[in-house]
């Protein structure tokens, strides 16, 4: 949810709220020869409206449980979690006279404070992370099938090196077409017997005619492939099949750019474009890897507001039966 002046209605609305009940906390808490207490009527009034606050924003999760609920828009929810989330903090410190009390008054009061700054960190983040994701990771696919398109990738990059450079045993030839990440399609599966290759020799005497009818795929020699086979056996290979791992110079686009060009003066001409190809290849494994990062801060950081939501209104509620009848 992006803060945005779709956002403006609840924000006016949450800094009248908490204007006035400033203004009221200032007056009783002036007139009170005892100063603002947890059991006067200020006080409880207090605690009611911020737990009520805090059972709304909490009912967000029921309510997104429950899509079929035909209460409210599901962004209205989202904006109210969001204002009156924020504004339960200040309401149960009117409440207590901002004296964090006992021992169950004070593991409430640093859980709550925990729960609305972690939720106000989600809610940046919520903010920034789509931007970044828009920008970062233009061939965006959907987070499930993350592993299955990097693994086509790599598929798709076997198939290419041995298409050039020979069988080295590495793809597994099959009909049909793979989906590169973002909908884009991959190379379409060709078995390399199934296919005309000459070699880079051949192209360079002029033996081209015979190839005027049917796309052809050249076949470098051993020795002219040596450098591609050596690069991608030792550095693409491994990056492809784990990309996170640390210290890989493909996973760094400034050092693969300057990796790959090396390889295009050590080349023929004739491998420029399965060169290319691998290129693509690894940028977009570098994408799915940074789509996977921003995905995990995007959605991790519920890991802690969750719970401690959940013990907030549990122990809320136990709080509020205890004051109530003793």
């Amino acid at each position: 949810m992006r803060m945005d002046k779709t956002q403006r209605g609840w924000a006016l609305a949450s800094l009248a709220i908490l204007a006035i009940s400033s203004t009221v906390y200032a007056l009783y808490a002036f007139e009170s020869p005892q100063g603002p207490r947890g059991g006067s009527l200020a006080g409880l009034s207090f605690g009611v409206i911020g737990f009520a606050f805090m059972l709304f924003a909490a009912l967000l999760g029921a309510r997104k449980r429950v899509p079929t609920w035909r209460i409210g828009r599901a962004q209205a929810w989202m904006r109210g979690h969001l204002w009156l989330g924020f504004l339960a903090l200040p309401i149960i410190l009117f409440h207590g006279g901002f004296h964090f009390g006992g021992t169950l008054t004070r593991v409430l009061m640093w859980l709550l404070i925990i729960t609305v700054l972690s939720g106000v960190f989600g809610a940046a983040l919520q903010h920034y992370i789509p931007r970044v994701m828009t920008s970062d990771v233009p061939l965006e696919t959907i987070y499930d099938e993350v592993g299955r398109v990097r693994a086509l990738l790599c598929e798709e990059a076997d198939r290419a090196l041995e298409l050039l450079c020979g069988n080295l045993g590495l793809s597994k030839y099959s009909s049909g077409e793979g989906l590169r990440a973002g909908g884009f399609t991959a190379l379409r599966t060709i078995a390399p017997s199934a296919v005309p290759l000459r070699t880079s020799a051949a192209v360079s005497a002029g033996a081209s005619a015979a190839v005027a009818a049917a796309p052809e795929i050249i076949l470098l020699s051993e020795e002219e492939s040596a450098p591609l086979r050596r690069f991608y056996l030792d550095e693409m290979r491994p990056f492809l099949g784990r990309p996170k791992q640390r210290g890989l110079r493909l996973a760094d686009a400034a050092k693969a750019s300057s990796a790959f060009a090396g390889l295009r003066t050590l080349l023929p001409a004739a491998a420029h474009v399965t060169l290319a190809d691998l290129e693509d290849i690894c940028d977009e494994v570098r994408q799915l890897t940074r789509q996977e990062r921003l995905h995990h801060w995007l959605h991790g950081w519920l890991l802690l507001h969750i719970p401690l939501s959940l013990a907030l209104i549990l122990l809320g509620a136990v709080h509020a039966v205890m004051a109530l009848r003793y």
